[in-house]
Protein backbone atom coordinates (compact mmCIF):
# COMPACT_ATOMS: atom_id res chain seq x y z
CA UNK A 1 0.00 0.00 0.00
CA UNK A 2 1.10 3.55 -0.71
CA UNK A 3 0.75 6.17 1.99
CA UNK A 4 -1.81 8.82 1.08
CA UNK A 5 -0.16 12.28 1.14
CA UNK A 6 -3.22 13.96 2.66
CA UNK A 7 -2.17 17.43 1.54
CA UNK A 8 -5.36 18.91 3.00
CA UNK A 9 -4.47 17.50 6.40
CA UNK A 10 -7.92 16.27 7.41
CA UNK A 11 -8.58 13.11 5.38
CA UNK A 12 -9.68 9.81 6.84
CA UNK A 13 -7.71 8.07 4.06
CA UNK A 14 -4.23 6.88 5.06
CA UNK A 15 -3.20 4.55 2.23
CA UNK A 16 -4.21 3.15 -1.14
CA UNK A 17 -3.26 0.50 -3.65
CA UNK A 18 -3.93 0.94 -7.36
CA UNK A 19 -4.22 -1.83 -9.91
CA UNK A 20 -5.82 -1.97 -13.35
CA UNK A 21 -9.50 -1.13 -12.96
CA UNK A 22 -9.48 -1.05 -9.18
CA UNK A 23 -8.33 0.71 -6.04
CA UNK A 24 -8.09 -0.38 -2.42
CA UNK A 25 -8.49 2.45 0.06
CA UNK A 26 -7.45 2.23 3.71
CA UNK A 27 -8.91 4.56 6.31
CA UNK A 28 -7.55 5.75 9.67
CA UNK A 29 -9.56 3.14 11.54
CA UNK A 30 -7.70 0.41 9.64
CA UNK A 31 -10.63 -0.57 7.42
CA UNK A 32 -9.77 -1.27 3.79
CA UNK A 33 -12.27 -1.30 0.93
CA UNK A 34 -11.90 -2.61 -2.61
CA UNK A 35 -13.57 -0.52 -5.32
CA UNK A 36 -13.62 -1.78 -8.91
CA UNK A 37 -14.86 -0.52 -12.26
CA UNK A 38 -17.73 -2.99 -12.00
CA UNK A 39 -18.83 -1.79 -8.56
CA UNK A 40 -18.21 1.96 -8.81
CA UNK A 41 -17.89 2.67 -12.54
CA UNK A 42 -14.80 3.16 -14.68
CA UNK A 43 -14.90 6.97 -14.55
CA UNK A 44 -15.15 6.94 -10.75
CA UNK A 45 -12.24 4.52 -10.42
CA UNK A 46 -10.09 6.65 -12.73
CA UNK A 47 -10.94 9.74 -10.67
CA UNK A 48 -10.22 7.95 -7.38
CA UNK A 49 -6.85 6.77 -8.71
CA UNK A 50 -5.93 10.30 -9.80
CA UNK A 51 -7.00 11.79 -6.46
CA UNK A 52 -5.06 9.11 -4.56
CA UNK A 53 -1.89 9.88 -6.50
CA UNK A 54 -2.41 13.63 -6.02
CA UNK A 55 -2.86 13.12 -2.28
CA UNK A 56 -5.90 15.36 -2.05
CA UNK A 57 -9.68 14.96 -2.25
CA UNK A 58 -10.02 11.17 -2.17
CA UNK A 59 -11.94 10.93 1.11
CA UNK A 60 -14.39 13.61 0.05
CA UNK A 61 -14.92 12.01 -3.35
CA UNK A 62 -15.63 8.64 -1.76
CA UNK A 63 -18.14 10.06 0.71
CA UNK A 64 -19.93 12.08 -1.97
CA UNK A 65 -19.91 9.69 -4.94
CA UNK A 66 -19.05 6.04 -4.24
CA UNK A 67 -19.50 5.58 -0.49
CA UNK A 68 -21.04 2.10 -0.45
CA UNK A 69 -20.16 1.01 -4.00
CA UNK A 70 -17.24 -1.16 -2.90
CA UNK A 71 -16.91 -4.85 -3.76
CA UNK A 72 -15.81 -5.92 -0.33
CA UNK A 73 -14.22 -4.92 2.91
CA UNK A 74 -10.73 -6.34 3.41
CA UNK A 75 -9.39 -7.34 6.83
CA UNK A 76 -6.41 -5.22 7.74
CA UNK A 77 -4.41 -3.73 10.54
CA UNK A 78 -4.38 -0.09 11.51
CA UNK A 79 -1.63 2.10 10.02
CA UNK A 80 -0.30 4.80 12.34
Amino acid sequence: MQRYKNTGGDSGVVAYDIDAGQIIVQFRNGERYLYTEDSAGAANIARMQALAQAGHGLGSFISQHVYDRYVRKINSRKLD
